[in-house]
């Protein structure tokens, strides 16, 4: 999978530096071009002499070649590598990647860059622990950068526990991995959505639902993570998406979401339906703030209109839906009934009654139910993963 990329290799000032040797070894081993680029205080840790042997290639770590006085474009360097790989990522060179600081080559290299960006760690577990640390890593995630974790174990400070680099196979492995998984469903159009509908009662009011969109945005980010042309729908939320290339349309109300998931449904293979979208809307929207009067209110709530059936009626042949399923009572059955009713492909199902699953969480426990009903249960799991579960579910049937 490797083959033939053009692959910059960061080094940062960490001992773990000692393993970059190896991972250039294995990245060349593996057919690609490697161009190793140096913090200074990396060339502490290990000698360029070493990485420039091991990549066939001259080290770079200054702006400008002491030698000549020649620049080392960085810009050039950015549009050159297929991949950026920082490993080891001091715990200094992540803050200066999240604040967008670029003092060094790497740095200005990284803002340079417009190719997939693989961070892995590298420092001490109070430091990889502290929370200024936790959010640059979520702000780089956020930027759509991808983290290589690290991984338990003794540490040069004589601790023990998580903080250390990942091997050089893992991270082999890793890029290998996620650029077959990128093959999937590359270039297919798949379409989200995600999150609450807020139905206006008045201009201040709403009638809403306590969805986060997390699992939606989970699942859109995997997509683009496996090639597919991503749109998003979603409702009022704080979510980010990590993976910059998903398009987002932000809607509000049911009928809103309706009509964008009518615009892009026909050009869709694969449509998922996360969104919690809410059943009734009030009848009139006052045009006023209501004021508090009596001791009652009384709100006329009409339907809306069933996206999910609506889409499942206009479905094409080879077109796939999924729709989710949010019980606290008969959860199989409902599910079912539900797969049956709106021509769904298959049905995700969760349960508030399964401890860590539900709104706002950043765990969900799932039972996927496809149209011959069979059911492949799942254990508890972290969103990402439960999204790359439902995403793997879509890819197998997209491929047949």
């Amino acid at each position: 999978m490797l083959e033939g990329k053009n692959i910059i290799l960061g080094v940062c000032g960490s001992i773990a530096a000692y393993k970059s040797a190896l991972l250039v070894r294995l990245l060349v081993k593996a057919g690609a071009q490697v161009q190793v680029v140096m913090t200074p205080d990396a060339t502490s840790f290990i000698t360029p002499l070493t990485l420039s042997t091991l990549s066939k290639n001259p080290v770079l770590v200054n702006y400008f070649k002491p030698d000549t006085g020649e620049w080392n474009n960085h810009v050039e360097l950015g549009l050159w590598a297929d991949m950026l790989i920082i490993a080891p990522a001091s715990a200094n060179t992540l803050a200066k990647m999240a604040n967008g600081l670029c003092d060094n080559l790497l740095t200005a290299v990284y803002l340079s860059t417009k190719c997939p960006v693989y961070f892995a760690p590298a420092m001490d577990l109070d430091m990889w622990l502290h929370p200024a640390t936790r959010q640059n890593v979520a702000r780089l995630q956020s930027f759509g950068n991808t983290l290589i974790a690290p991984g338990n174990g003794e540490l040069a400070s004589g601790l023990y526990g998580e903080g250390r680099l990942a091997e050089p196979e893992e991270i082999v492995d890793f890029l290998s991995s996620t650029l077959k998984k990128k093959r999937l469903l590359a270039d297919q159009k798949i379409m989200v959505t995600a999150g609450p509908t807020y139905e206006a009662i008045d201009p201040v009011r709403f009638i809403g639902n306590h969805s986060s969109g997390k699992m939606g945005f989970a699942i859109a980010d995997e997509l683009a993570l496996m090639g597919a042309d991503v749109t998003l729908i979603t409702g009022p939320t704080a979510q980010v998406s990590r993976q910059q290339t998903v398009k987002r349309i932000d809607v509000t109300s049911a009928a809103e979401m309706l009509e964008a998931c009518a615009n892009n449904f026909e050009n869709a293979k694969a449509c998922i339906m996360s969104a919690a979208v809410a059943d009734y809307t009030p009848a009139q929207v006052a045009a006023q703030k209501i004021k508090k009067q009596d001791d009652s209110l009384n709100i006329e709530l009409k339907k809306t209109t069933d996206i999910l059936k609506f889409l499942g009626e206009r479905k094409a042949e080879g077109q796939i839906l999924v729709g989710f399923a949010l019980e606290t009572n008969d959860e199989e059955q409902n599910a079912m009934n539900k797969l049956q009713r709106k021509n769904l492909d298959f049905i995700v199902l969760n349960s508030l009654n399964d401890a860590g699953a539900g709104f706002k969480k950043d765990t969900n426990k799932i039972t996927i139910i496809d149209r011959s009903l069979q059911k492949t249960v799942f254990e508890l799991k972290s969103k990402d993963a439960v999204a790359r579960d439902i995403c793997l579910k879509v890819a197998q049937l997209i491929n047949g």
